[in-house]
């Protein structure tokens, strides 16, 4: 045991990446459906901590990895996150998930008068309940000391398996009737134009004039496929390529105008042919689908987008993102350049711009640096919390001249994800020994103390959204998810609520909900002399 524990001490490295590799393997064990996740990586750290006391990476390490997880969570998110400011009901959303954040930390800072709870501990069961690894890491930097995770590890578990108890009471209790949507898939109609009323009109009234959702991304008239054009006239038999991801919508188009007679365009591809290539190009990643200027004498229609696993209409309005696949209606003999314009490259979607990561993180680090005054409560500096702002801003902009902000949704998941991972590693293993000395007199107390935080902060957040502001049950299983935090919440969110209501929610609010966490925590100490 003692050449085992030199050798943990002595490669730090080596200690790093085999906390990394033993936690995934216990976070992958699920109890009931629950299991820990990335969480398992703190206490495997603790125990090895606990074995080799003098194991710990640099501190400055763990400090990088939670950078690189709230900087990726804000390029992700930042446009999610601003239209929820602007919309009713994501201020809504936001106002129920600060109320129940803040009750939940009052409650925790309550734990040092009436039970004797020191503050650094109560901060780190309220970073625990609300499972904020960026909240613990504030608390650690305004108390100057690692102290703030031993409560964070004892209530952590609660904070994973906590919300994911009260959502599956919750759901039982009020019994909603969600039904899980279709998946959203681009339909397509030929409608032989035969309405009188159609004929004469151009493409452009036409379509103000179809039912909302409705696309035309073709024209076939004298034996020939023809891309749309506003402007164009429309004829009696010109037969239309329509389009939507209702086939609803689909089907009142055809009876409004004329009927179908499918195979007409489908079967004769020497005009137009269909292809789908991916975005990988900083040409067209970023900008808008009016912005995108095609090669000289290339004529080329954009069918559709498909972004994930659903299908996107393509609106003039619509940014594209790494990964993107765009179904084009094109010439096979102009298709060569299509494909070069927009890159068509799986390897440039999982490439990253270094560039722009080290010119946001500096941003976001230099404005976390500036000290602000608070009347009443003295100089703070937001820190870490200044960086996730500045990497939202930045996924709302998207990019700026030659900066391309946003990242390719795997390679953002990789990064963060790797992140928060080097970050728990490091945490556990250095307060390990603090840990082990601590918790076997205050574990079982501690534990107690992180559900009375945890029920605080759900309690309060589910009656705002679903009796004061009326939110529907899977937007409000969102904001719970995104007011707690963890992404295994928002798995079972998911399974409660199958509809993508509680993404949206989980987006509007947990980038907020983290930055209040932060906020909380320093302020809390600045007012308390801590």
């Amino acid at each position: 045991m003692d050449a085992l524990r030199t050798l943990l001490e002595t490669q730090q490295l080596f200690t790093l990446f085999l906390t990394v590799a033993l936690g995934y393997l216990v976070g992958e064990i699920s109890i009931k459906g629950v299991s820990l996740g990335a969480g398992a990586v703190l206490f495997v750290g603790l125990a090895i901590g606990g074995f080799a006391p003098k194991a710990a990476p640099p501190a400055l390490l763990g400090t990088l990895g939670l950078l690189l997880f709230l900087y990726g969570i804000g390029i992700q998110y930042g446009d999610q996150f601003f239209k929820g400011l602007t919309s009713i009901e994501g201020l809504k959303a936001n106002a129920a998930a600060v109320l129940g954040v803040v009750i939940g930390g009052l409650v925790s800072v309550a734990l040092v008068p009436l039970f004797g709870v020191k503050l650094e501990e109560a901060l780190g069961m309220f970073a625990g309940a609300g499972t904020s690894t960026a909240s613990l890491q504030a608390a650690m930097a305004a108390m100057k000391s690692d102290g703030p995770t031993v409560g964070y590890s004892v209530a952590y578990p609660v904070g994973v398996a906590g919300p994911i108890l009260f959502l599956y009471a919750l759901s039982a209790l009020l019994k909603p009737n969600i039904a899980r949507p279709p998946p959203k898939l681009v339909e397509t109609a030929e409608i032989a134009l035969r309405n009188p009323a159609f004929i004469g009109v151009t493409l452009a009234e036409f379509a103000a004039r179809m039912p909302s959702g409705l696309g035309i991304a073709a024209v076939r008239r004298d034996h020939h496929n023809r891309p749309p054009a506003d402007d164009l006239v429309l004829a009696a038999d010109d037969v239309l390529l329509a389009t939507a991801t209702d086939p609803a919508v689909l089907r009142e188009a055809t009876s409004m105008s004329g009927e179908l007679q499918p195979g007409r365009m489908a079967s004769h591809r020497e005009d137009l042919d269909y292809a789908r290539v991916f975005a990988s190009s900083r040409g067209v990643v970023g900008r808008m689908l009016r912005d995108i200027r095609f090669p000289e004498g290339v004529v080329c229609t954009i069918a559709h987008v498909r972004r994930g696993d659903a299908d996107l209409m393509p609106n003039p309005e619509l940014v594209l993102e790494f990964g993107d696949r765009v179904g084009v209606l094109v010439n096979r003999a102009h298709l060569k350049p299509i494909r070069a314009l927009f890159g068509d490259s799986i390897k440039g979607t999982a490439e990253l711009n270094f560039i722009s990561i080290g010119a946001g993180a500096a941003l976001g680090l230099l404005v976390g640096a500036i000290p602000l005054t608070i009347p009443g409560v003295g100089k703070l500096a937001l820190g870490l919390a200044a960086l996730l702002l500045t990497a939202l801003v930045l996924g709302r902009v998207r990019r700026f001249g030659p900066f391309v902000w946003t990242m390719p949704l795997s390679a953002n998941l990789v990064l963060r994800n790797f992140g928060l991972t080097i970050f728990l590693a490091q945490v556990g293993i250095t307060s390990g020994p603090k840990f082990f000395a601590t918790v076997g007199v205050t574990g079982v107390s501690f534990l107690l103390y992180g559900v009375a935080i945890l029920l605080a902060l759900v309690v309060v957040t589910a009656l705002v959204c679903l009796w004061i502001f009326r939110l529907p049950f899977d937007m409000t299983v969102g904001v719970i998810s995104g007011a707690t935090g963890n992404p295994a919440i928002l798995a079972f969110a998911n399974r409660v609520a199958p509809t993508d209501r509680p993404d949206v929610g989980y987006a509007m609010i947990f980038p907020s909900m983290t930055i209040v966490k932060i906020l909380f925590v320093q302020v809390a100490v600045l007012l308390t002399g801590g």
